[in-house]
């Protein structure tokens, strides 16, 4: 069941529950809604924006959970939509979609999930699917399907894809070079740590977080001298560390800029906030680089090489959206974006047009922590 309500016949609240709303609760979710009037009708009239029926929205999620604090049982989803016209829909193709009129089936997704596929060739697939496994992958999977007797399925093989990917096993970094038949001493990843191995100056921890941690001042801090239960302030000198990290979110930005980039600090903010034992975000960076935007005429060079169809979104709708996402998150951590920088490249040569056509997106930041909490505590198992 779907209820609707209304603030000024413009913004919808669409409300979605296991059961029927005792009056009570709707008084409650009327002044949630800034008092929203409940429109008691089953079918909406008009060309709406709102969410894709798919994909629930982060809003959505937290004002559901809102209502379960209110003691508000049954609702599974609430969504807003906007009343428009066909001539001014302006909206997201990624997260939006246009309604022609709303009626209970709005969330209602009648696709039938595809049915389990077990893979004969896993090769074959791996070709495909261009999950970029390599021989000795391959391998390992048919090995794997031969030991537990039977085909893998796709779920699997694409699942260990992913797992075991550049991305997340880092195998090119990690692996052995071997340059005019001679096996390297020391892999890419080894040559990186060994700069801070060499000279560790004011370095506290790195490489072992996916963050790290330098030496910072001795700081008053005012706090509680006791934790666990009420206790008077106090003054502590302590000994900080300054916590750095940096963050890549490429394709995610190019493909959707607003949450790509709000992910890609948020990563950056989780990560220092779990560095060691715990760590507090500071400020916040972005970096940005894209093809041409070509919305300045004065910049002249940016029309020497011809506009290509975009896949996705512009380098012009990346730019606004992504740099609103990483500060939208930031905010809502209470970490600033203070500073950042765009750099904007295409050439052609020999016939061939070189451009950032998928976005570099970097996200870093600056916190701190006790610098007794650097590092995270070994764990013995007898």
């Amino acid at each position: 069941m779907v209820y609707f309500f209304s603030r000024d016949l413009k913004v919808y609240f669409l409300v979605q529950t296991r059961e029927e709303l005792i009056d009570f609760n709707r008084k409650k979710l009327k002044w949630l809604f800034s008092g929203a009037k409940h429109i008691k009708d089953n079918i909406l009239e008009g060309i709406f924006i709102g969410p894709r029926k798919e994909m629930i929205t982060p809003w959505s999620t937290n004002a559901v959970e809102i209502c379960q604090n209110m003691g508000i049982e049954g609702i599974s989803r609430i969504e807003m939509v906007t009343l428009t016209t066909i001539e001014n829909a302006r909206f997201d193709p990624m997260l939006q979609q246009i309604y022609d009129g709303i009626n209970q089936d709005i969330f209602h997704i009648p696709e039938i999930p595809e049915p389990i596929r077990y893979i004969a060739d896993i090769a074959l697939y791996n070709q495909q699917e261009g999950l970029a496994l390599s021989p000795d992958e391959v391998s390992y999977l048919k090995s794997v399907s031969d030991k537990i007797n039977r085909k893998l399925t796709d779920s699997e093989v694409y699942g260990f894809a992913q797992i075991n990917s550049e991305h997340c096993r880092h195998k090119i970094f990690n692996g052995t070079f071997i340059i005019n038949g001679v096996a390297m001493k020391d892999s890419l990843f080894a040559m990186i740590k060994k700069t801070s191995a060499i000279n560790p100056n004011s370095l506290v921890s790195a490489y072992k977080d996916n963050v790290a941690f330098i030496l910072g001042p001795k700081i008053e801090q005012f706090a509680p001298k006791m934790n666990d239960t009420a206790a008077f302030f106090q003054i502590n000198d302590i000994d900080t560390v300054l916590s750095l990290k940096a963050e890549t979110h490429n394709f995610p930005t190019t493909v959707e800029p607003f949450n790509g980039a709000a992910t890609g600090t948020g990563g950056e903010i989780r990560d220092r906030m779990a560095g060691g034992k715990g760590s507090i975000p500071l400020a916040g960076t972005a970096v940005y680089m894209t093809s041409y935007t070509r919305n300045n005429p004065k910049r002249d060079w940016e029309f020497k090489v011809e506009a290509r169809p975009w896949l996705y979104q512009t380098p012009e709708q990346i730019l606004i959206k992504a740099s609103n996402g990483a500060s939208d998150f930031g905010n809502k951590f209470g970490q600033p974006l203070i500073n950042g920088s765009i750099l904007t490249f295409e050439h052609t040569e020999n016939g061939n047009t070189y451009g950032y056509d998928k976005v570099i997106m970097q996200a870093g930041g600056i916190g701190f922590g006790n610098q007794k909490d650097a590092k995270k505590e070994k764990m013995f198992i007898k």
